[in-house]
């Protein structure tokens, strides 16, 4: 009889973003993602879809289980992405494809389970002290929104976070800032930190900073507002992405003071690892430290980028292993 680890591959892994979808297949425990490939979300009308054309791609057969991250928060059989229009059922999916079993964790979830198997080429440490063991690690990143989780010790073991933490209300750290959120507030009437630090938040930065300071309106995505900023051929670029890159810092300490995340502070999402140089010459690490009477307890904290950029396929299979039912027991350790 093929025995339970067995049956549990090969097995489909995935990270659903609110911009891309990244898809690869594990085929053996130990086994590194391989055949990965990554595709925009809005070229597919449902995940469905976007499973079936990877499959064709890469001529693989309906692997028997399967896991995603996905971003957005997960209550019930219910999915309804936050920065998406994909919506489903996860049982109707699983019916419809043939999985035998399918598993879905909020993507940043699966991203912190991947935090205690990440290699010292994966990530840049930018500042901070050493890592303290058995602490809880805490993880924040930037992309189509800002998200939010952590690991907490347990036993042997982490214990995971899925919260929502890109949705709390953002804090001004001087006038120049509270002046940009006044006209966010005006606009978006909330101003959560997702509204500033994501790719729709760094154009909601530059539109700001140029409506303070009388420019006319110039509607940039973050891909040209970075790219400006990163070349300095633009002064309303370049402050957005300091504002940006300073506004993080303070999200990030507030995470971190927080959990109590004396094992480090991760930043992923797409991004961070995409600025480079500049953003450890920028304020981040400044502003992470600025905390009044907890500065010094926050400088001993590190910091460190993510730059493997399909850790997150790691955390979803683990996560399909956690949510595995223990097998029967034999008949005679019930007697």
């Amino acid at each position: 009889m093929q025995n339970v680890a067995s049956q549990n591959f090969p097995r489909l892994v995935g990270d659903i973003g609110g911009t891309n979808i990244r898809l690869a297949v594990i085929t053996a425990a130990g086994e590194a993602p391989a055949q990965i490939r990554s595709f925009a979300c809005s070229s597919f009308p449902g995940l469905d879809a976007a499973i079936l054309h990877y499959l064709a791609t890469e001529h693989l057969a309906l692997p028997p289980v399967a896991a995603f991250g996905i971003a957005t928060p997960l209550a019930g059989d219910a999915v309804r992405m936050t920065n998406h229009a994909w919506a489903f059922s996860i049982e109707a999916l699983r019916l419809a494809l043939g999985f035998e079993r399918l598993v879905f964790i909020n993507d940043f979830t699966a991203l912190a389970l991947a935090l205690p198997h990440l290699q010292r080429a994966d990530i840049q440490q930018i500042g901070g002290g050493t890592p303290q063991p058995n602490a809880p690690l805490a993880l924040l990143g930037a992309g189509t929104g800002l998200g939010v989780s952590g690991l907490i010790p347990c036993g042997a073991g982490w214990q995971p976070l899925a919260g929502e933490g890109g949705h709390v209300s953002l804090a001004a750290g001087n006038a120049r800032e509270a002046a940009i959120i006044a006209v966010l507030a005006a606009r978006f009437g909330h101003v959560s930190a997702e509204r500033a630090l994501s790719g729709p938040g760094i154009a909601a930065l530059h539109d700001a900073i140029r409506q303070l300071e009388g420019a006319p309106p110039c509607q940039l995505d973050s891909r040209e507002i970075s790219a400006r900023a990163l070349a300095g051929s633009c002064p309303y670029c370049s402050e957005a992405l300091d504002v940006f890159c300073a506004l993080l810092g303070s999200v990030a300490a507030d995470l971190a003071l927080t959990l109590g995340a004396r094992g480090g502070v991760y930043v992923g999402g797409g991004i961070v690892p995409a600025l480079g140089g500049f953003f450890e010459r920028s304020g981040f690490r400044a502003r992470f430290e600025a905390k009044g009477r907890f500065s010094a307890y926050l400088a001993g904290v590190p910091t460190y980028v993510i730059r493997a950029p399909y850790a997150a396929l790691s955390g979803a299979s683990e996560a399909l292993d956690r949510a595995t039912p223990a097998p029967p027991m034999p008949p005679e350790a019930t007697k």
